[in-house]
C-alpha cells in the first residue's frame, strides 16, 4: 500500500530555522544590557509563534487581554486570594502586555506576583484562626463551589467570610468521610466474637465532637502543606506559568513546557514509566484526569475515569494528602511510584460524588495498547469486533508495529472466522499516527483521498490510499464517543464520507482537528545563549485536518449517523469547551466516489431509534444522565451535614444504579479468536489478558446496539 509519508523531519527543520532567526534578532539588539533568561524566553517564543503557528496572533490589545484574563485565572482561578481592588490595580496592564513583550519586560507578571505574595500571607492567618474553633453543621447556609459564579471579594471582611465557608465545606467533607470510615470499622466488629475490650483497642469509637475535631485537624494539615508549597514557588515557576498562558492564547494545544514539565509530558505520552497510567491536567486549581492510558494499572482497575478530579492521594494505608490547589508537577510526584506499590486516590466524580480508588502501580502493559479482536455470536450469525485503543506507530523503527498493519491482520483473522459483519471500536481513542489513519481507511475502500492537511499558508495536501485492494468489504460499524479524537476522527469521517459504513455513538466526537510539533528551545536557540539555558520546549499547532468533503474535524468533530444515549454526554468535554480553540471552517472538497454498496442509513437509524426507545437499559441510562446534568449544574453545596450526607448517599445510589444497568443486560456471546487462543497456549498472562478484554464487552449496551444494527444490515 502506497501512502505519502509526512515529512516530519522537514517540518522540524523549518521550525527550528524560524526560531533561530527569531533568536538572532534578540541577540543582535542595539543596547548593551546583558540578556535575561525571561526576556529571551518570552520574546523567542512569541516571535516564533508569530511566524510558525497555524493561526498567528497579532501582538495588539486583543492579544493582551487574552493573556491577561488567562493568566489571572491561572494564578487565582478560585478567587480566594486577590481582592477586587487588586484585580482593578492589575487591569492597568490589560492592554499593555503586547508592549511589554516587545520591550522585554513583564510588569503584569511582577505586579501579580507581588500582590499574590501579600494575599497569601494574609490568608494564612485566616485559615488558622477559623480552623481553631468547631463548626456548627446545623446552620442553614450554602457554599458556591463554581468559581465562575462568584466574584473577587470586595473587602478583607468579605474575603474572610468566603474562606470561613470554604473551610467549613472542606471540614464537612472530611467529617463525612470519617463517619463513613467509622461505620466500615464498626461493621466487622459486630459479626465477630471479640471481647468488648479487644474491640475497643482495635477500633476506637469516636464521638461526634472527636470526629469533628479530627476533620478540622486534617484540613489544617492540608492547608499547612498547601501554603508551604506556595512559599516554595520560585520565580522560574511563575515565569513558566506566564509563558504557558501566552502560548495557550494561540490555541489549547499550543503549550510551553519548562524542562521538568517536558519530562512529565514525555512520560504521560509514552507510558514507559512506573505509575498508575493516567494523563492528568491542572484546570481551575484542580488535578483532573484527562485520559487513561490503555493497558495501564488504572485501565485494568477500571474505576478511575476521564473527567475525575483527584482530591487526595494516600500511599497505601497512610493518611491521605490533599492535592486540591496543588501544582500538577507536585501532585504527580505523589501519584507516581514504584511497581507493585499501592496508591489510594480520593476523587470527585463529575456528578459531585466522591470515591476512594485503590490502584496498584505497574509498568504500562504495552500489549494492551495494540489492536485486539473477538467474535460475537448473535442469533445464529458470527460477527467480528476490533478494539483499537490508539493509532500507534514506532516512528524510530520502520520495522516496528503499527496500528494499520495490526488492524489489517485482525481483519484477515476475522475473515478466516467467516464473520458476516464487523464493529470497529474507536471509543476513547485519542488518536496518534496520521499515516496509520490513512492506511487503515484504505483497508475498507478500493482507493481515493482519505484526508486533507493544510498549513497556515498554501493549498491543502490530499493524502490518498493508492492501493486498489479492499481488505474487508462487508458490513461495517464504527463506534465513537466524545473522547474519540484526532486520527479517530479522520478515520470515522472518511468512512462516513465514502458511505462505507455506519458511524455510531455519542452526539459528536472530540473535535481536535489540528497537528502539533514539539520544538526543543535549547536546540533552536544558538550557542550565544548557552549561559542562560535550559529554556524548555514549545509544542505548537502547525496544521489543520480537513475531511474529503471539505469540512474540518476541528471544533465540531464528527456527528455519527446513529446517535445513542451516552453516560458522558453531560460532561463539558471536547474541543468546544477549551479556551481559545481554533474554529471550524471548510475548504474545497477533494474528488472522491462514494462506496457502491453504501448501507441504508435512514432505515438503519429508524430501526435503531425504535429499539433504543423501548430498551429499559437505555431508558435508565438517559434518566441517569438527566439527573447528572441537574446535579452538575447545581453548584451550591449545603453546609448542613445531614443535607450533605443525604445528597452524597443519593449520588452513590444513582451511581450504583448506573453500574447495575450494565449488569442487568443479557450478556452477549463474545469470545477470543480461535487463532489467538492457539497462539496463547498455556501462557497465563496472555490468557488473563484475553479474558480481561472480552469480559466487559459482554454487557456493553452500546456494543449490543451496534450488533443489532449489523444484524439489520446483513
Amino acid at each position: 500500500m502506497s501512502v505519502p509519508r509526512i515529512k516530519i523531519g522537514l517540518y522540524v527543520s523549518v521550525l527550528l530555522a524560524v526560531f533561530v532567526l527569531a533568536s538572532y534578532k534578540l541577540y543582535r539588539r542595539n543596547d548593551t544590557q546583558p540578556l535575561q533568561k525571561d526576556e529571551v524566553l518570552i520574546k523567542a517564543m512569541v516571535q516564533g509563534l508569530s511566524q510558525a503557528h497555524y493561526q498567528p496572533e497579532r501582538l495588539d490589545d486583543a492579544f493582551s487581554k487574552r493573556v491577561f484574563d488567562l493568566y489571572l485565572k491561572r494564578i487565582d482561578g478560585s478567587k480566594k486570594f486577590l481582592l477586587a481592588t487588586d484585580v482593578q490595580q492589575l487591569r492597568q496592564y490589560q492592554n499593555e502586555i503586547d508592549n511589554q513583550i516587545i520591550r522585554g519586560t513583564h510588569e503584569y507578571l511582577d505586579m501579580s506576583t507581588k500582590l499574590m505574595a501579600q494575599r497569601v500571607k494574609d490568608v494564612q492567618g485566616i485559615y488558622r484562626e477559623v480552623l481553631a474553633k468547631p463548626f456548627d453543621f446545623t446552620v442553614p447556609e450554602t457554599f458556591e463551589t463554581e468559581p465562575d459564579k462568584i466574584t473577587f471579594a470586595a473587602t478583607p471582611a468579605a474575603q474572610r467570610e468566603e474562606w470561613r465557608k470554604f473551610l467549613k465545606y472542606q471540614t464537612m467533607v472530611r467529617l463525612s468521610e470519617i463517619m463513613d470510615e467509622q461505620a466500615k470499622k464498626d461493621k466487622p466488629l459486630a459479626s465477630t466474637k471479640a471481647k468488648p475490650s479487644e474491640a475497643t483497642v482495635s477500633s476506637p469509637v469516636l464521638t461526634p465532637v472527636q470526629m469533628e475535631a479530627e476533620a478540622r485537624k486534617r484540613v489544617m494539615k492540608y492547608f499547612d502543606d498547601y501554603f508551604h508549597d506556595l512559599e516554595q514557588t520560585e520565580a522560574a515557576d511563575r515565569l513558566a506559568m506566564y509563558a504557558n498562558a501566552i502560548a495557550n492564547t494561540y490555541d489549547p494545544h499550543t503549550e510551553y513546557f519548562a524542562p521538568r514539565q517536558k519530562d512529565d509530558f514525555d512520560i504521560a505520552m509514552t507510558g514507559r514509566f512506573e505509575g498508575i497510567g493516567a494523563t492528568l491536567q491542572e484546570k481551575d486549581g484542580n488535578i483532573r484526569v484527562n485520559d487513561i492510558v490503555p493497558g495501564s494499572a488504572s485501565y485494568r482497575q477500571g474505576e478511575l475515569k476521564a473527567g475525575d478530579v483527584i482530591l487526595r492521594v494516600a500511599q497505601g494505608a497512610d493518611e491521605p494528602v490533599s492535592v486540591e490547589g496543588w501544582r500538577l508537577d507536585k501532585a504527580i510526584t505523589l501519584i507516581r511510584g514504584r511497581k507493585n506499590t499501592e496508591v489510594r486516590l480520593t476523587v470527585r466524580k463529575p456528578d459531585n460524588s466522591t470515591k476512594i480508588i485503590p490502584i496498584v502501580r505497574d509498568v504500562v502493559v504495552i500489549e494492551e495498547t495494540y489492536a485486539q479482536s473477538a467474535t460475537i455470536n448473535d442469533n445464529g450469525n458470527k460477527l467480528g469486533y476490533i478494539k483499537l485503543p490508539n493509532f500507534y506507530a514506532d516512528f524510530n523503527d520502520n520495522g516496528g508495529r503499527s496500528s494499520a498493519a495490526d488492524v489489517k491482520k485482525e481483519l484477515e483473522k476475522l475473515k478466516a472466522e467467516n464473520v458476516k459483519g464487523i464493529v470497529l471500536d474507536l471509543r476513547f481513542n485519542g488518536g496518534g499516527s496520521l499515516q496509520d489513519a490513512v492506511e487503515m481507511a484504505g483497508l475498507f475502500i478500493d482507493s481515493g483521498p482519505i484526508v486533507q492537511v493544510r498549513g497556515s499558508q498554501g493549498s491543502a495536501t490530499v493524502l490518498n490510499d493508492r492501493d486498489p485492494r479492499v481488505q474487508y468489504s462487508g458490513p461495517l460499524i464504527v463506534l465513537v464517543n466524545k473522547y474519540s479524537a484526532s486520527a479517530s476522527e479522520i478515520l470515522a469521517a472518511a468512512i462516513q464520507d465514502y458511505k462505507r459504513g455506519v458511524i455510531m455513538g455519542s452526539a459528536s466526537t472530540y473535535g481536535k482537528g489540528t497537528v502539533q510539533r514539539i520544538i526543543d528551545l535549547d536546540d533552536a536557540l544558538p550557542a550565544e545563549f548557552n549561559s542562560i539555558k535550559p529554556f524548555g520546549s514549545l509544542k505548537l499547532t502547525i496544521q489543520k485536518f480537513y475531511r474529503i468533503n471539505g469540512g474540518s474535524t476541528q471544533f465540531k468533530g464528527v456527528v455519527p449517523d446513529i446517535i445513542l444515549p451516552d453516560a458522558y454526554s453531560y460532561l463539558d468535554q471536547g474541543e468546544k469547551s477549551q479556551e481559545y480553540a481554533l474554529k471550524w471552517d471548510e475548504i474545497t472538497p477533494a474528488r472522491y466516489r462514494a462506496w457502491a454498496g453504501n448501507p441504508p442509513i435512514d432505515k438503519l437509524r429508524q430501526a435503531s431509534l425504535a429499539r433504543v426507545n423501548s430498551n429499559a437499559s437505555f431508558k435508565q441510562l438517559s434518566d441517569m444522565v438527566q439527573r447528572m446534568v441537574k446535579r452538575k449544574d447545581d453548584t451550591k453545596m449545603s453546609l448542613q451535614l445531614a443535607s450533605y450526607r443525604a445528597e452524597q448517599q443519593q449520588a452513590k445510589a444513582e451511581a450504583d444504579k448506573y453500574e447495575a444497568i450494565q449488569n442487568a443486560a443479557q450478556p452477549m456471546a463474545i469470545a477470543p479468536l480461535a487463532f489467538d487462543l492457539r497462539q496463547i497456549g498455556a501462557d497465563t498472562i496472555k490468557v488473563n489478558r484475553a479474558s480481561r478484554f472480552v469480559k466487559p464487552l459482554t454487557k456493553d449496551i452500546t456494543l449490543r446496539e451496534a450488533v443489532a444494527v449489523l444484524q439489520d444490515e446483513i
